[in-house]
């Protein structure tokens, strides 16, 4: 490898974190997002048959992911403040939000898998009805909300493990307000290209330039 092509493949891997940094945010709040979503949907009507010859029919209980996995919420809601918060750190404290944020997605994916039990639901629906005379209960479950709920999880456990891993190479939120002054020599190089075009305008005028008396004068 040469010298004079590192500088190129330095700004390739800056252009490539600044183009993952976007990706990977949107990741994070999709991933939250489709939590929050599955977590208000119905996930099972549970209903309990009276017994033959007395009691009464109870009509089915609906219960919603929030019912039953009452963390799904909050847990989404605290990964969106990760997401942010990785926006707004660099470095080790980069790195900690990262592993915090796929701690988060992992408690999203247990609670939503906890929750799709039908013991589960079943315990959750008895505390909602009050008669005593029930022989049987029939269950019908809602399986695309709780997989959806566990995909965010698994979504979050990733982006939490990028982050944490990679995290580090990602531009952060102030970056786009540093302005890198030009180099010197840059600057230098300007200054003789200026003096070199105000001597040609000044011979496109007539004037000459090596005149003591100045610009502008004409000799009679």
């Amino acid at each position: 490898m040469t010298a004079a092509g590192a500088p190129p493949r330095a700004g390739a891997t800056r252009d490539g974190a600044r183009r993952a940094l976007p990706v990977w945010v949107a990741a994070g709040v999709a991933g939250a997002a489709l939590v929050l979503f599955a977590s208000g949907r119905t996930w099972a009507q549970v209903a309990f048959p009276a017994a033959p010859g007395g009691g009464v029919h109870t009509a089915p209980v609906a219960l919603s992911g929030g019912d039953l996995a009452p963390v799904l919420s909050p847990l989404a809601l605290a990964s969106l403040a990760a997401v942010v918060a990785v926006l707004a750190t660099r470095g080790l404290w980069r790195r900690v939000v990262g592993v915090l944020l796929a701690l988060l997605g992992a408690a999203v994916t247990v609670g939503a898998w906890q929750g799709a039990f039908q013991a589960h639901m079943i315990a959750v629906a008895e505390t909602r009805v009050t008669l005593t005379s029930m022989i049987d209960v029939v269950v019908s479950p809602a399986r695309l909300w709780p997989v959806l709920a566990i995909t965010g999880g698994l979504v979050l456990v990733a982006a939490g493990a990028l982050a944490a891993v990679r995290g580090g190479r990602w531009p952060g939120m102030s970056d786009r307000y540093e302005r890198q002054a030009p180099p010197l020599g840059a600057a230098r190089a300007e200054r003789p290209g200026r003096a070199e075009r105000s001597l040609w305008d000044a011979l496109d005028r007539g004037d000459d330039p090596t005149d003591a008396e100045g610009p502008g004068h004409r000799p009679e």
